[in-house]
């Protein structure tokens, strides 16, 4: 556990900051003692390697698409139809 004199240091330092930077270490200080946000913060960035099906399913996509322009649907449509948007997916 820190001593006296390092956390009377850490309120000095956080009382010379500006709103924005106060907001950001307590977001940072929130992840830290979250134990589920240290968890998805420290995780791999995908721990499945892509499998041979996975690959020709996303060349079969990709083969579509180029094959019908304009067809498409886009994602925002996609998520408008479960009410969402792309600011409801940002964390």
């Amino acid at each position: 556990m820190a001593d006296d004199q390092t956390r009377r240091q850490a309120h000095e330092l956080i009382d010379r900051m500006a709103p924005s930077q106060v907001s950001a270490v307590v977001g940072l200080l929130e992840t830290m003692l979250d134990p589920v946000s240290r968890a998805i913060a420290n995780a791999p960035f995908d721990d499945e390697p892509e499998t041979d099906e996975e690959r020709k399913y996303v060349a079969a996509s990709k083969a579509w698409l180029e094959a019908h322009p304009g067809q498409a649907i886009p994602h925002e449509e996609v998520l408008s139809e479960f009410g969402l948007s792309a600011d409801d997916l940002k964390y």
